[in-house]
């Protein structure tokens, strides 16, 4: 009768039969109890094929309805990923198509009461003193000092010499020799263990869901649903997934092109693609999880659902991609649940108001800003528990007055209750926290709340490249390029084809002086988008570097391109002045004071004229005229190279202080 089995050893794991579990080097693993029972069949028959018919046996012999295929998949998934195994090229299971699986490893099996079974010994399940030792010596461990203290050792232990030698020499030879075995074992386990490989950071992309309402229109819910998708699984499990941010995503909704290129221009190695069709109160979503290296789908769905269903069905989806990501690559990572949002008709209409907000905030334009603003306070009024939809609505009061060259006046007090109370509603949301930065930043100048907010939402979500991207512009202005640039840089990779990181990226080169890199990123992007806004300070990398007829060319083709408004006349009266050409500056200066007549500015737009035409008292004046209305574009104050030739003057300095510039 053979002896009943205690454990089961292979490789360095242990299964234990009385409390069905898994130890890997006396470390208990989790392990649910369907794929237990999968390891323990196989265990049992080592070396040998177990069909998937006699583990249907094993695993459900009295249900008369089960998704076996699904179950059993599911088990072996996960069995693989706590052994980190592979499919392509396994170590301890192997797949036999249509057949079942194998245990391809030596097993070694533990009696009741006794020892392993040392003919199915694996060299790596049990270790072997004696053969230790043997590696020692092979190794040059056994000199003949050694050899000499084992042989005083048994010489200790004879009764008739004991007397003859004090006490202290037979402890000190015993622990040597104890010392001697331990480290022998050591290095053979060390050697014949296989280390376990450093954890993988999977990355992924998440491509524009494809309108198929044919209704143009709708595009706003098909964008919607891709930037809900880049967060859900974003913020699913930020340790193991890494998800390519929006801006660099939607390039390839009009440009198509093969996901190898894909893969290789983001950086990613899966690609997430779907498509999204409205029709009245029902909505239909079908996605598909890729491969890169081999164009397999690992996974793909249909659902079909009521429109009211929809934030519940995103949350579904990103954790179903989520699950068969880690599973499918044998990560024992677990995904961070989500929290469900409870639904209600106003919510609903409330979330397609945000969706509408989002598709103008996107495009960045002073005037889409302002739809956008308008869709943000519709989505707020109709839920006014919506974080989301009141974070995104600080960020654009914030940012409205910068873009458009206006004075902030009421937008300062509106962003700050609109940022403090997405925090009050939702404190995990990291947009709310990266709002509430932003607002401390350039409405309150209170740096230290900013950093704090920005760390936060980076903490809370990894993957969220805007927190990354402001909290890089934030240690610019702080003066702290060195941080910036690595900000920076990890906001890049979240999203490597994003514009205004980019282009961020650039401003933060030239406020640090690197005007070379500086004025190569600006080209770069001005190579993909030539009327992209935020290149403006291409002409005055030029003009520090003494590049003067670069940075005239460089002016004219954004005035052709972008129009000629106050912000075009300021930078020319600046550009025009440092080159000499005084009359020219006089006559863009005087564009800009009728621009100004016509309808108010923000008195920063005067002040790079003012520096350009060496008016410095008067760019002193409306500097501290745009301090008084509280310019949120004053917070480049202590790092921008064009007020040099002011820092000298106590009432700049003064500035600096009364914005509680640290020093």
């Amino acid at each position: 009768m053979p002896p009943v089995v205690k454990s089961f050893y292979f490789g360095s794991f242990e299964v234990r039969i009385s409390t069905r579990e898994l130890y890997k080097r006396g470390i208990r693993l989790k392990l649910r109890p369907q794929a237990y029972q999968v390891l323990l069949h196989l265990a049992e028959s080592a070396g040998e094929v177990v069909s998937r018919e006699q583990l249907r046996e094993r695993l459900w012999p009295q249900v008369t309805y089960v998704d076996f295929e699904h179950g059993l998949n599911t088990a072996v998934k996960e069995l693989r990923a706590v052994l980190s195994d592979s499919v392509a090229q396994p170590k301890f299971i192997q797949t036999l198509p249509r057949l079942g699986y194998r245990l391809m490893v030596p097993v070694t099996q533990e009696p009741l009461g006794g020892v392993p079974d040392s003919e199915t010994a694996s060299p790596s399940a049990v270790p072997d003193i004696n053969a230790a030792q043997a590696a020692t010596a092979e190794a040059g461990s056994a000199t003949p000092e050694s050899t000499e203290v084992e042989q005083s050792a048994t010489t200790v232990v004879n009764p008739q010499r004991r007397s003859q030698v004090p006490w202290w020499i037979p402890v000190a030879i015993a622990l040597i020799v104890a010392a001697t075995t331990f480290l022998a074992w050591h290095n053979w386990y060390r050697k014949s263990t296989p280390s376990s490989p450093p954890e993988a950071r999977h990355m992924l992309a998440v491509l524009p869901f494809e309108n198929l309402t044919g209704d143009p229109a709708q595009e706003y819910f098909s964008d919607g649903l891709t930037e809900e998708m880049i967060d859900q699984l974003g913020r699913l499990d930020p340790a193991h997934l890494s998800v390519i941010g929006r801006n660099s995503v939607m390039r390839y909704k009009t440009n198509h092109e093969a996901t190898t290129e894909i893969g290789r221009e983001l950086g990613v190695s899966y690609l997430v693609e779907g498509s999204v069709r409205r029709d009245s109160d029902k909505v239909r979503i079908s996605a598909e999880l890729i491969q890169i290296d081999n164009q397999a789908s690992i996974w793909s769905r249909q659902y079909d659902r009521e429109l009211k269903d929809v934030l519940a069905l995103q949350s579904e989806i990103a954790h179903e991609i989520a699950g068969e990501i880690h599973l499918t690559l044998n990560d024992a990572g677990q995904a961070a649940a989500t929290r469900a949002e409870l639904q209600t008709p106003n919510s609903r209409e409330a979330y397609d108001l945000y969706l509408r907000g989002l598709y103008f905030w996107n495009k960045r334009a002073p005037g889409d800003i302002q739809r956008a603003m308008n869709y943000f306070e519709q989505a707020v009024q109709k839920d006014p528990n919506s974080a989301r939809a009141y974070a995104a609505l600080a960020n654009s009061y914030t940012l409205f007055s910068g873009y458009a060259g206006v004075p902030p006046k009421d937008l300062i007090q509106k962003a700050r209750d609109a940022a403090h109370r997405a925090v009050e509603l939702d404190d995990t949301l990291a947009e709310a926290h990266a709002s509430l930065a932003l607002v401390s930043q350039d409405c309150d100048w209170d740096w230290t709340t900013a950093e704090s907010e920005y760390r936060r939402a980076i903490m809370l979500n990894p993957n969220y490249a805007t927190a990354h991207h402001w909290y890089a512009e934030y240690l610019a202005l702080m003066g702290r390029f060195d941080e910036a640039h690595l900000e920076i840089e990890h906001a890049r990779q979240l999203d490597p084809l994003s514009l205004i990181i980019a282009s961020d990226h650039a401003v933060i080169l030239y406020y640090s002086r690197q005007f070379d890199a500086a004025i190569q990123q600006f080209r770069a992007v001005l190579d993909m988008e030539p009327a992209f806004p935020r290149t403006g300070s291409l002409p005055f990398a030029y003009l520090q570097k003494g590049m003067n007829a670069q940075a005239l060319a460089a002016l004219d083709a954004a005035g052709e391109i972008g129009g000629k408004g106050p912000w075009f006349w300021t930078s020319a009266a600046y550009v025009n002045g440092r080159v000499g050409k005084m009359e020219e500056a006089r006559k863009d200066m005087q564009n800009l004071i009728r621009a100004g007549q016509q309808r108010q500015l923000d008195p920063i737009v005067f002040v790079t004229g003012y520096v350009g035409l060496n008016e410095n008292d008067l760019a002193i004046v409306w500097l501290q005229k745009a301090h008084d209305v509280h310019s949120v574009s004053l917070t480049a104050l202590k790092v921008e190279p064009i007020y040099d030739p002011l820092r000298s003057d106590p009432r700049f300095r003064e500035l600096l202080h009364q914005m509680n510039f640290p020093e």
